[in-house]
């Protein structure tokens, strides 16, 4: 298996320091003195041992380290410097009893490679036991490497990495493996870690002189006086999160002139912001997972979808862009009601044109991706649209007729950008790198704001490096823009102390979330988490002589058809620079309450599932997925549980039965003619079940079409929403939310487009607003 991501990918940070400092603690069970620290939350310990420093001369280039880590840890990496790039690593795993390990450099974000010169031994107290794992070696020339080296006399920076995934090979030292799930850094008090006993310690002795330091088994987070601390700087705006309404935001608060901080706590995607993560058909290229537009089927059957939160329960994108990384990409620019007061909006924001035309000539998009303009895998479209002319559909060029949204249909349109994936990243992001005035840091994850009553004065990080304790402050007038998804800003709110006294409870019984809530007095009561809509989407799947299921997909990461792949590395042309999607059309339904809802469907070769007693050929399957869109009334609730994993804990599908007739109507009407399209069967459903008992007995789980909105809604007020018509949480000064979670209401197509242009209105509103910076 050959490595496609990049391993250990942080940032450089030789040179810094962290309020994660090393302290001395005795090994309990060889009784060596080491200078380390312990990792709180993954329960590792660290730990280093150096020679006396020479009185004269040369001092020696060895030391003795030791790794303690849970069973669980499938391998783990130490930098002896700040940065997994440029630095000497060690990295080692348990195997058979033994530990698996090796010296390696890299000077770029990928794997890396074996590195000579350094001479790794295994002391003899090392062991693997049923709960942990234990190296204790010797490494020999090991205080210098190309680059860099150890000052033995004062303090420095290390990086670790750990991973509950195990590499490819367990019993080669040099195995590939792929990215690490977590990473952190710690203060090495390098002047207090050299020992008189050292060569007794080679020799498995403690020796007989002791240290007056610790004799605690893992060492503490004591800060020591020789490590450097950490000087934070100050930013107008801090982002969090690199999806759409982040990286728009970003872009245009620093187009203005402002300090600008944007945080995301994944790395990189597409091969132009440093992703590596290619399909072995495209070695060689710097095109990604995220780059060519045909793998995103591949998205949910990958054996290591690293680039999924782990910690949500829903799928939701933890890389660069978010979620317009990982989608399909269909792009609708909003109808006029897509902003309207009907859905929840206020009058405000009822003008989106400007900001929709905007979007769009930074962004456009295409039906006909391909670089040579010509469209491939029509067939679908083909006998969808035969369907549609029999129920007085019309053919339109979709985003320039985007308010013609009943009984209309059209090619799929996409944000690609010549044969790849566009979007934010490759536009919005782009703009804003060059500017002196715009930070971007990736592998950066914020658990809460730090306030004090209604101001905020910073975030809480995991990177030590940009403040003391991952502390990030904001100048006097500055603000915080929380961009991480309706489950990822309304867990932040959470563990702010902002929201439901049930959510905030839960995190008042976790220790660590615990630690940095505000005083209970300081909590701010909104419904965060409700109001939550997603839409219910139903598959029916169909057969069809000319359709060509592209073998449902399931061969596009590692073994395409080989015509395919070629052209399209040639050039970006082919059936790889389109997504699945082939077909959308909407229909308008007037409910049993006299309420307007409609229907979205989209219609693509293959299936995700069949269940029929009939016989069929899977060469000739495609799917039509039907949606219901604006004015869905039923509503959910997401929330977080003991481990703080966001997910839904109402789900929003089919709370209120009109929203379930209406669609269970639509249904009917798209197979109501299907006897009028030569060779096309329904095979799932098939004749054994009608769609009424279809829907009913349909997977909840797998109704999710993940377009969530309304967690952190946009209102009138405080006890109806979360943010105001500016964006700005309630109760708060200078705390603002925008991503998909402050949408009310349910758009009439896929959410993309519309977060798009909400963010482009709210960074006007934004920087409109008095008191910033």
């Amino acid at each position: 298996m050959v490595l496609t991501r990049l391993l250990l990918g942080a940032l450089a940070f030789a040179g810094a320091a962290f309020a994660q400092s090393s302290s001395s603690y005795t090994d309990p069970e060889n009784g060596f003195v080491f200078q380390g620290y312990a990792d709180p939350v993954h329960n590792v310990t660290y730990g280093l041992v150096f020679p006396p420093l020479a009185t004269s001369g040369a001092n020696s280039t060895e030391f003795i380290g030791e790794i303690v880590a849970p069973i669980g840890a499938e391998w783990v990496g130490i930098a002896l410097g700040g940065a997994m790039s440029g630095d000497l690593l060690l990295v080692a795993w348990p195997y058979n009893n033994n530990i698996v390990f090796s010296s390696r450099y890299t000077t770029g974000y990928v794997l890396p490679t074996a590195y000579a010169g350094p001479t790794l031994t295994t002391l003899p107290s090392s062991h693997v036991n049923s709960t942990h794992w234990k190296w204790v070696f010797r490494c020999q020339n090991c205080t210098t490497w190309t680059g860099g080296g150890i000052n033995l006399g004062s303090g420095g920076a290390l990086a670790w990495a750990w991973s509950s995934h195990a590499v490819d090979d367990p019993s080669d030292p040099q195995s590939t493996f792929a990215e690490h799930d977590d990473f952190g850094f710690f203060g090495e008090d390098f002047s207090s870690a050299h020992n008189p006993n050292y060569q007794s310690y080679l020799s498995g002795s403690a020796g007989s002189t002791t240290t007056s330091a610790s004799t605690t088994a893992t060492p503490t987070s004591t800060t020591t006086s020789a490590t450097p601390t950490v000087t934070a700087t100050p930013y107008d705006y801090i982002i969090v999160g690199a999806g759409p309404g982040g990286i728009i935001m970003a872009d245009r608060l620093s187009e203005a002139g402002k300090k600008v901080l944007l945080l995301e706590r994944g790395g990189p995607s597409t091969g132009e912001t440093g992703g590596t993560y290619t399909a072995p058909w495209a070695n060689g290229t710097s095109l990604t997972k995220f780059d060519i537009p045909g793998l995103f089927e591949s998205m949910f059957s990958d054996t290591n979808p690293w680039y999924w939160c782990k910690d949500i329960t829903v799928f939701a994108g933890c890389l660069l862009g978010g979620g317009t990384s990982i989608n399909g990409a269909l792009y609708w620019l909003p109808t006029d009601w897509d902003f309207a007061t009907g859905i929840g909006w206020p009058a405000s924001w009822g003008n989106h044109q400007p900001y929709t035309s905007k979007l769009s000539a930074r962004l456009p998009s295409t039906d006909h991706p391909s670089t040579d303009g010509k469209r491939y895998l029509e067939q679908t479209a083909t006998v969808v649209s035969q369907l549609l002319n029999g129920q007085g559909y019309r053919n339109v060029t979709i985003n320039s007729d985007t308010n013609s949204k009943d009984h209309v249909y059209g090619n799929s349109a996409f944000d690609f950008i010549g044969g790849k994936r566009g979007g934010p990243v490759a536009t919005y992001l782009q703009t804003a790198l060059p500017r002196s005035n715009f930070v971007y840091k990736d592998y950066t994850m914020v658990s809460n704001v730090i306030r004090n009553g209604a101001q905020i004065t910073g975030v809480q990080t995991n990177n030590t490096a940009l403040g003391p304790n991952g502390v990030v402050p904001l100048t006097a007038n500055g603000r915080v823009i929380l961009s991480s998804g309706s489950f990822g800003s309304a867990r932040i709110l959470f563990q702010s102390g902002i929201g439901p006294s049930d959510m905030i409870s839960i995190v008042e019984s976790n220790p660590t979330a615990a630690a940095n809530l505000p005083p209970a007095s300081q909590y701010i009561n909104l419904p965060v988490g409700e109001n939550v809509s997603d839409n219910p989407s139903i598959n029916l799947v169909f057969t069809h002589p000319s359709i060509d299921a592209y073998d449902n997909w399931a061969d596009v990461w590692s073994n395409p058809r080989p015509a395919d792949a070629a052209q399209y590395l040639k050039d970006q042309s082919g059936v790889f620079a389109g997504a699945s999607p082939k077909l959308n059309f909407w229909r308008s339904y007037t409910g049993s309450d006299g309420k307007q809802r409609y229907m979205q469907g989209t219609a693509r070769p293959g299936a995700a599932s069949v269940n029929t007693t009939f016989p069929y050929n899977a060469s000739n399957i495609f799917t039509i997925t039907s949606y219901l869109s604006w004015g869905i009334t039923s509503r959910g609730r997401v929330g977080i549980d003991a481990a703080l994993r966001a997910s839904p804990i109402v789900n929003p599908w089919f709370q209120d039965p009109v929203d379930k007739a209406v669609l269970v109507t639509a249904l009917k009407d798209i197979v109501s003619n299907i006897n009028t399209v030569p060779g096309m069967v329904m095979i799932t459903p098939d004749n054994t079940t009608t769609i009424d008992a279809y829907v009913n007995a349909y997977d909840p789980a797998t109704m999710d079409s993940n377009h969530w909105v309304g967690s952190c809604t946009m209102g009138a007020n405080s006890s109806v929403a979360v943010v105001d018509q500016n964006t700005k949480v309630f109760g708060t000064n200078n705390l603002f939310v925008v991503d998909a979670s402050i949408i009310p209401g349910l758009p009439t197509g896929n959410p993309h487009g519309v977060i798009m242009s909400m963010a482009e209105q709210a960074a006007a509103k934004v920087l409109a607003l008095a008191g910033g910076p």
